[in-house]
């Protein structure tokens, strides 16, 4: 801490800017991360009770019923109402045949679905990626900062260099400690939503063949 702080009062507006943008980083990956984990685990465990509840209603109503109340991240709702729901008078939609429009609406409600599961992964992929070399940029602009100092004081020394490129390396570590955390808990998120997207696939399909069966 002590050394952020040497930093951060030894930088100029450059160093600061990177400082603050690591920082912004960190708290935006930390809270994505903290309110993903409780809404992925969520989705996952409404799936598991959801979907055996849902073919084992007596009927349409009371299916949907049961999932819609136990389906807190929506993500269930859009492909039971998907496979009901009429195409306007008129639309190109309605003059295709009932199998493809059926098929159609599943695939676009699948798709929702899906992006509302993946919603957060680009901002941890993009923090992962670039944090390390925002922090490597801030580093290298406090040495130069540092050597341009020295210079202008006299001969220097070990001594002399040291403490301040010690200091600017800290931004390295600050760049690595943002990223870390971010990419791991992409990947992490990634497996979840993968088996998340294969139930709600699943589900698409049998949904469609039950359909069908009913027309």
């Amino acid at each position: 801490m002590s050394s952020w702080l040497q930093f951060w009062a030894g930088s100029d507006s450059v160093g600061r800017t990177v400082a603050l943008a690591l920082l912004l980083m960190s708290v935006s990956s930390w809270t994505l991360i903290l309110w993903r984990s409780v809404t992925l685990t969520r989705a996952r465990r409404s799936l598991a009770r959801a979907l055996p509840l849902f073919w084992a209603a007596p009927d349409w109503d009371s299916a949907r019923s049961q999932a819609q109340a136990l389906d807190a991240e929506r993500i269930l709702l859009p492909l039971i109402d998907a496979g009901r729901a009429p195409l306007p008078a008129g639309s190109l939609g309605e003059g295709a045949g009932n199998e493809a429009r059926l098929t159609r609406q599943l695939r676009d409600a699948l798709h929702q679905s899906v992006a509302r599961l993946q919603f957060g992964q680009v901002l941890l992929a993009s923090v992962g990626a670039t944090a390390p070399f925002v922090g490597l940029f801030g580093t290298v602009w406090g040495v130069y900062q540092a050597l341009l100092g020295l210079g202008a004081g006299g001969l220097p020394s070990i001594d002399r260099i040291a403490g301040p490129v010690g200091e600017a390396l800290v931004m390295t570590a600050a760049g690595l400690a943002v990223a870390i955390p971010a990419v791991l808990a992409y990947n992490w998120f990634g497996k979840r939503v993968a088996a998340c997207e294969a139930e709600l696939e699943g589900f698409a399909h049998d949904l469609r063949e039950f359909l069908k069966s009913q027309r």
